[in-house]
């Protein structure tokens, strides 16, 4: 949840080359990020390495409906990310053949994500705590009296409902491990979605898409 035109990374970054003593962003040529772009560079990080194909769809889970991740706009600002030096690409031949791109962070985009997102976390969970009040109260108080109380539990169990999906999708274990089917690695972040040393889905459902180009 990041609004706002743009994130500024300057700050992020001077506490970053304060603390690995070494310049690794002679590449980056972009000091601010809009919030999508962001929220881009969150979901690659998740992913470890993904294709624009499956970021488009992993991104319109996240938008939940409200907003529609579309390839004119999503692959514009991979290829931008890309230049700025935020992301790593490169060509991988799927398991059903067709070669598609695949996309990572470079180490420089995913330094400031992780500085950003240290910095502001408990920030940002406020504000998701905030909305969703604001947003419950709004609902519940659009409907007649007779029928609010009814509406106050319907509430309270979506947002109990709610919360242990969160608390039950957090990764309890930071020695997670998922073995890819294909090659037989573990890939040791929860929420990936492909091998990053054969680039093969780690989901049977994902082989039989069609590859990007």
């Amino acid at each position: 949840m990041w609004l706002g035109k743009s994130l500024d990374l300057e700050e992020d970054m001077a506490e970053i080359r304060s603390k690995l003593k070494r310049e690794i962003f002679d590449n980056v040529k972009k000091r601010r990020l809009t919030p999508l772009e962001f929220t881009i560079i969150e979901h690659i990080f998740n992913n470890q390495i993904i294709s624009g194909y499956d970021l488009i769809r992993v991104l319109n889970e996240h938008f939940a409906g409200t907003w529609e991740a579309q390839s004119g706009t999503i692959y514009p600002l991979l290829s931008k990310l890309k230049r700025d030096g935020f992301l790593k690409v490169r060509t991988v031949k799927t398991q059903v053949g067709p070669l598609r791109k695949v996309y990572s962070l470079s180490e420089a985009g995913e330094e400031i994500l992780k500085v950003k997102i240290n910095k502001n976390f408990f920030d940002q969970l406020k504000f998701v705590r905030n909305v969703l009040v604001e947003l419950s109260s709004i609902y519940i108080n659009s409907f007649p009296e007779e029928v609010k109380k009814e509406k106050i539990t319907e509430v309270q169990k979506l947002m109990k409902e709610i919360t242990e999906y969160v608390i039950e999708t957090i990764p309890s274990s930071v020695d997670f491990k998922i073995k890819c089917s294909n090659c037989g690695s573990e890939v040791g972040r929860e929420g990936a979605r492909f091998c990053p040393y054969c680039s093969a889905s780690l989901f049977k459902e994902d082989n039989s898409k069609e590859g990007d180009t």
